[in-house]
């Protein structure tokens, strides 16, 4: 365990202190310590015999770049592109505010939940919260809404691209563990919805609190609503053939990324949204986003190789073992552990991170490895909006920068409280996560 913890310890000073990338912290830390663990010292460093080091890197470079269900990723990040620069935000923000404007707080419930419709799509967090604050944030203020409020709503709402599915988050976790990724879908669904309705909860108490925070917008009769949905009807069927297809059985999810990309460029192109110009910068920037995500995947799981080989998860199992708690104080621990690294590290940095050092412990208890994903990763949206390194905090804040980043984290704090009453619920009534993948796949 002292080697293992000694790594983690070095990995942690070269990300935090030398801010080395973390996909090459992780390959290094992971290269290195398995070299050790085969006799490497600094007497022998240039006459070590690299062969097997070498061999553990580059054949999970090859596997990883070879991997079939690795396609799922770049083809949901192409989708979630080809989406958003079909200008759905508006739409969905449209549709929302036509049946939640009139309300006390409407504006920002409808923000919400056009947040929870686009990340559904769209599947990132950083690109929800940048383009809804785009959308929302000008009617928001037009009515007089408190910047607190407003852009509070879109840094939570934004939180929930990582959970409704299709998730590139839960697709790396399965990945990780070996997971289904068609039951971590559907596991995600219930809390994800849950996460909308307790956000809607948080703005209708901020509002109790301090009315003129979200005062009235107008109210639309029933032809304006209908006309608002016309928008956004093609992507609630592509949405439902994605996912419906996905938790039928009809086709897999890498089958259901190709379907849903493609669906999307017809979206795009019936929207007369796409040019030359505009299809190359999608491209790219798929390609870009992938490649990175390969990139980190890679480095976690050399990381991973040196963690096994250094044998911690064996170890915190029999230090577990010795102390003698129950197994749900020990899912208490782990998740007090990712709040604390919630304030420090983004979600893809902590979930990388941990999971290979936690999953193997959490198996060893006896826990269902799809409620623990759908907790990570409800653990995760906390750290998005938490201090001091809640990156949907800062993306708002670059985005609108005349509203400083305190004036937003004042803002979250009901909705953070909302989001660990939800972890609560979630870690402690497993059905909830996965009431769905038992009724569909068990």
């Amino acid at each position: 365990m002292i080697i293992a913890l000694t790594g983690f310890a070095i990995l942690l000073m070269i990300i935090v202190i030398v801010r080395v990338p973390i996909a090459f912290a992780m390959g290094l830390v992971g290269f290195f310590g398995f070299a050790y663990m085969q006799g490497l010292t600094f007497e022998n460093f240039m006459d070590f015999r690299w062969t097997g080091a070498l061999s553990m890197a580059s054949k999970r470079v090859i596997d990883t770049a070879q991997e079939y269900s690795l396609s799922v990723i770049p083809l949901f990040i192409l989708m979630g592109n080809l989406v958003t620069k079909s200008g759905l935000s508006h739409e969905l923000y449209r549709a929302s505010y036509a049946f939640l404007g009139h309300k006390k707080g409407g504006l920002s419930m409808a923000t919400v939940v056009a947040c929870g419709g686009f990340s559904a799509i769209c599947g990132s967090s950083l690109a929800t919260s940048a383009t809804m604050a785009k959308v929302a944030m000008p009617p928001m203020r037009k009515y007089g809404y408190a910047d607190s409020l407003a852009t509070a709503s879109i840094a939570a709402g934004g939180t929930l691209g990582i959970l409704i599915p299709p998730s590139v988050i839960l697709v790396i976790y399965g990945l990780l563990t070996e997971t289904s990724i068609r039951e971590l879908f559907a596991a995600g669904f219930i809390p994800g919805f849950m996460g909308i309705l307790l956000y809607l909860m948080a703005v209708r108490y901020v509002v109790w609190r301090d009315p003129s925070a979200g005062p009235c917008g107008e109210k639309l009769g029933w032809p304006e609503r209908i006309q608002a949905l016309n928008g956004v009807w093609g992507v609630l069927i592509l949405f439902t053939v994605v996912m419906g297809g996905i938790y039928g059985g009809i086709f897999t999810p890498t089958e259901a990324a190709g379907i849903g990309a493609g669906g999307a460029f017809v979206i795009a192109l019936s929207r007369r949204s796409l040019t030359w110009g505009g299809l190359f910068d999608i491209l790219t920037d798929t390609a870009r986003t992938s490649a990175m995500l390969f990139a980190v995947l890679i480095g976690a799981l050399i990381f991973s190789n040196f963690i096994n080989r250094a044998g911690l998860p064996a170890d915190l199992l029999n230090l577990v073992n010795n102390l003698d708690v129950s197994p749900m104080v020990v899912i208490l621990v782990i998740l007090a552990i990712y709040i604390v690294l919630g304030m420090v590290f983004e979600s893809l940095s902590m979930l990388l991170l941990t999971v290979p050092i936690f999953f193997p412990l959490v198996q060893s208890l006896g826990f269902d490895l799809v409620w623990f994903g759908i907790v990570v990763v409800v653990v995760t949206e906390i750290s998005l909006i938490t201090p001091p390194v809640g990156m949907n905090v800062f993306v708002l804040a670059a985005v609108l920068r005349d509203v400083k980043a305190s004036t937003i984290f004042k803002g979250v704090t009901p909705f953070w409280c909302a989001d660990i009453i939800r972890l609560a619920l979630v870690t402690l009534f497993s059905s909830i996560a996965l009431f769905l993948p038992e009724l569909l796949y068990r």
